[in-house]
């Protein structure tokens, strides 16, 4: 079975998406850990919760991978 690769469409999806955190790990480049405490420290934006499910919004995560402020 081939891997997921949770940066497939990440372009086209429309700024209000929302995506988890191995998605977001991977566009840092960094563990799953370590996005979890970006987001604490506010280098990264705060995740939601929607349902059951904690995710970050697209635009914000790109604003940020643009380097403003989070």
């Amino acid at each position: 079975m081939k891997a997921k690769n949770p940066l497939k469409d990440f372009d086209s999806l429309p700024n209000a998406a929302g995506v988890d955190d191995k998605t977001v790990a991977a566009l840092c480049g960094c563990h799953v850990a370590t996005v979890w405490e970006r987001s604490k420290n506010g280098k990264l934006p705060k995740p939601r919760k929607i349902g059951g499910s904690t995710r970050w919004n697209v635009g914000e995560l790109r604003a940020v991978l643009m380097g403003e402020p989070a």
